[in-house]
Formats: structure tokens, sequence, C-alpha cells
């Protein structure tokens, strides 16, 4: 018997404010063999052909950073259970890694960035839009810690990275995509009321796709 398309649930909202907790929260109600997660960042433009102190100065907060054909490629091979080669990319050194990581297809498919409802072609791929609210000063601490502890960033190219196009590409783009999406989560990643309503209608979704 042919299997139903995977369920595919687009996760957007800013830099910080808890797209992957919310992630990691949904994932962990269900079998660890039955959802992954797919992160936008992981298809930022391979940009080899420029020198580190150019890529330094890219921003990586505008719609056309990101190589979205080959995610809407992917993600279509998925979602119909065939498997990818996910690129790899080195947040230290801006640049995509040679090696690729083999990613299985799964009954739900989480794709989570500050971005992914911005593209029209990406959101008709999508069963169920989000969108994660914070406060701002919450979502900027949140993401020094992130690029210092994890990616290897000083403290200094982190803010001036926020000031000069995280900020002003949030307002201008990613704030924006909200009016797509079907459920805003207000008070970021912990939110157990409106993450237990997205849990429930996921099960609605795949029992009426008679996987569950």
């Amino acid at each position: 018997m042919t299997k139903p398309k995977a369920v595919l649930i687009g996760i957007a909202g800013g830099t910080g404010s808890g797209k992957t907790t919310v992630g990691l929260v949904v994932k962990s109600r269900f079998k660890e063999e039955n959802v992954r997660i797919i992160h936008h960042d992981s298809y930022y433009c391979d940009r080899h052909d420029l020198a580190f102190e150019e890529r330094e100065k890219l921003n990586y907060d505008h719609p056309s950073a990101f190589e979205n054909d080959l995610l809407a490629s992917h993600l279509r091979d998925l979602m119909v259970w065939r498997g990818v080669d996910m690129p790899v990319y080195d947040f230290a050194t801006h640049s995509r890694l040679s090696e690729r990581k083999c990613v299985q297809p799964a009954r739900i498919i989480l794709l989570e960035g500050i971005l992914v409802l911005f593209d029209e072609v990406l959101r008709s791929l999508m069963d169920i839009k989000i969108y994660i609210e914070a406060d701002s000063d919450e979502r900027f601490i949140r993401r020094l810690l992130r690029d210092t502890k994890e990616r290897g960033r000083d403290a200094d190219s982190v803010i001036d990275q926020y000031v000069r196009t995280v900020r002003p590409m949030h307002l201008q783009f990613v704030e924006p995509t909200k009016r797509y999406a079907d459920i805003i989560i207000p008070g970021g990643g912990h939110n157990a009321v409106a993450i237990d309503l997205l849990v429930t209608k996921i099960r609605d979704i795949l029992r009426t796709n008679g996987d569950e």
C-alpha cells in the first residue's frame, strides 16, 4: 500500500524566538523515528567564491541568502518518502561543507527558520504554518548566547550583525510573514497550551491520512 504524504509543518519567527524549542517539544510527543526537523539555515547559499572577510559582511537575514529551490526539492522528496542528502553549513566560516547529511523521510517534517513563511513555494508545501512570537530583548540575548557558545563567534561581531542586518531584516521581512500563519504562538517556545493544540492538530491530520 502506498504511504500517505508526510505532514510538513513550517515554524517561523524571529531569531531566538524559540522555533527550535517548539520543534523539539513537538518531536518529543511522537515516536522518535516519525519526526524530522529540517533547519532552513542548512540551506544558506554556498559562497565559496568569496573570501572569508567578504562572507562575514553578507546579509544572512535577507530572503536571497537561502537556496530555497534546493530546499523545496528536498522537501518534495521527503514528503513522498524519498531520502535526501542535505547540505551541511559551517557557521564559523560562513560556508557550506563538502560533506552531506543523509536525511530519511518521516511522517512529520518540521521546517524551522526565520523566513520559512516568506517563500511562496515553501508555504504551498506546508500543511500547517506557525509563527513564534517573543520579546525582542529576549530574542537578542538568546542569539548572542547561541552564536558565541555554539557557533564560535565573538560578541562584538554578533552585536554588529544584529544592529546592521538582523533587526532591520526582521522588521522588513520576518515579522510580516506572521500574516501567513495558521497558528501564532505567543511567549516563545514555552507556551504549553499552544503546543498541545498543535500536537492535537497533527494527530488529527495523521488520522485523516490513515497514518495514526
